[in-house]
Parts: C-alpha cells; sequence; structure tokens
C-alpha cells in the first residue's frame, strides 16, 4: 500500500482551518465528452480532489473514468465505492467506508471483508472513514441499496455521538451525506455539534447547489465539501464553490497570521 500521503494532506489542511473541495464524478452519469469539460473546470478552478463511485454503478467504468480523469489532471483520485466491485487500482486512494449509521451488518463489516483481500493487492491508499447517511428529504439511492434508515435531520447529536464512536473505533475521516439527489443540505446545526465532538477530518456531501450554501457548510465546520449533483446539473458551481473556498481561506490564513 502506498503510505498516508493524501489522508496526511487532509489531516494537515483541517488542522490549520484550511478548507478543500472535492468533485464527485459517478461513471453512470457520465459521457467521454461531458466529463473531458467537467476535468477542465476542475483543474481551472483548483479543485482539490476527485472522489469516484455511486451507489450502483450499472453501465459505467470505473477503470475508463479514473483512467480518463488521470490522463487529463493532477489531481488526487479517492474512490467513494458502493460495493467491494468499485475498486480501481488506477486510483490514488480509496474511502474504506462503514456505514456506522447505519444496523446493516454487510454496510458495516461484510463488504469490508470482501473488498479487504482485493485492496491489498493494489497500491491504493487506504482511508478508514465513517460514514453516516442522513434523512436530507428524499429517499436516496444510497438509502435504498444500503436497507437502512438515516439519521433524522433535525437530529444533531445522534450524528456527532456516531461520528464520535467511529472515531474511537479507528475511523479516520467522518462523512456525512445526504445521498446523491438529496433536496436539502445537511444541517448546519448537525456539522457544527458533529465537528465539536470529535478531532478527525469532516466530510459533507448531498443537496449542495449554492456557493452561498457551502459556504454556510465550510463555516459550520465542514473540511471537505462534496459536489455531485449540482456540479453535473451546473458547471458554474464548481467554479463559484471554488472561488469562494479560495477566498474563505485567504481569510482564515491572514486571522491566523494576525493572531500570531
Amino acid at each position: 500500500m502506498k503510505n498516508n500521503n493524501i489522508y496526511q494532506s487532509i489531516l494537515n489542511n483541517a488542522n490549520n482551518g484550511i478548507k478543500m473541495f472535492g468533485v464527485l464524478i459517478d461513471p453512470d452519469k457520465q459521457n467521454v465528452a461531458e466529463l473531458i469539460k467537467t476535468i477542465k473546470v476542475c483543474n481551472e478552478s483548483n479543485v482539490d480532489y476527485f472522489f469516484v463511485g455511486g451507489s450502483i454503478i450499472t453501465h459505467g467504468n470505473m477503470n475508463k473514468t479514473i483512467r480518463l480523469i488521470k490522463e487529463n489532471s493532477t489531481n488526487p483520485i479517492i474512490i467513494f465505492p458502493g460495493n467491494p466491485d468499485q475498486i480501481s487500482d488506477y486510483a490514488d486512494a480509496i474511502l474504506f467506508l462503514s456505514l456506522i449509521s447505519g444496523r446493516n451488518p454487510e454496510f458495516l463489516i461484510g463488504h469490508q471483508v470482501t473488498a479487504a483481500p482485493i485492496i491489498k493487492k493494489t497500491n491504493l491508499e487506504v482511508i478508514p472513514t465513517g460514514y453516516l447517511l442522513v434523512d436530507c428529504g428524499t429517499t436516496t439511492t444510497a438509502i435504498y441499496v444500503s436497507d437502512t434508515n438515516p439519521i433524522p435531520h433535525n437530529n444533531a447529536e445522534i450524528a456527532a455521538n456516531t461520528a464520535l464512536a467511529g472515531e474511537y473505533l479507528g475511523l479516520n475521516l467522518t462523512y456525512i451525506d445526504g445521498g446523491s439527489g438529496a433536496k436539502k443540505c445537511i444541517s448546519t446545526a448537525m456539522i457544527s455539534k458533529t465537528k465539536a465532538a470529535k478531532n478527525g477530518p469532516l466530510i459533507i456531501g448531498g443537496g449542495i447547489r449554492t456557493p452561498q450554501a457551502a459556504e454556510e457548510i465550510y463555516k459550520a465546520g465542514a473540511d471537505i465539501i462534496i459536489v455531485g449533483n449540482g456540479a453535473e446539473e451546473n458547471r458554474n458551481l464548481i467554479s463559484d464553490i471554488a472561488e469562494m473556498k479560495q477566498r474563505l481561506n485567504s481569510k482564515n490564513l491572514s486571522s491566523f497570521r494576525m493572531s500570531s
């Protein structure tokens, strides 16, 4: 396996208050021409990471998608797997997800046991990640496929306690997600309470369709924001969020220098 270069960079950034931005690519929702356009916008906007994966991939191809990104960008590619079939040695890292918000053993440990020996044969950096699904106004594909009850949108305490338990179990990252097609974002109350409860980096995804919503999520405590559907519907969202993130990081850096 590779050294923990990507995780270490995420951790260092989070510890220094530097916000990060990733774009999620679902191989089922991309053709070559459209994907190249998206990659170009990501490169021009200084997006930090590409995440690749989906709850179900029926006609897309993980290897081809990741290779195309790799050929057209130097940004790290992190697999966000929906099942053990979504493993590719062409990527740089993989989120080794455990769906700790649910009680379905297949998504807590079953798929992980199947995937572990496959991943061991690759050069992927493995990043243990606690994954939490939240009810954001609709039954998303992730909720349906995992056959789990999402955390209620207004119950920040359950999310915070679940994330803390995951951290105590040794899961380096926490990813709170509304899922593909979420009608609303994760609440800022849930984000801030979870961030206060734990130490490791916090990823937030689902329902983010404006730079204003992204800014509120960053300010609430998110270290990384992931945009998928919103970017598919409107590529300008990528550059808008990236520009806002850069302003926020510049402001945070200035504040840090003044306090020093």
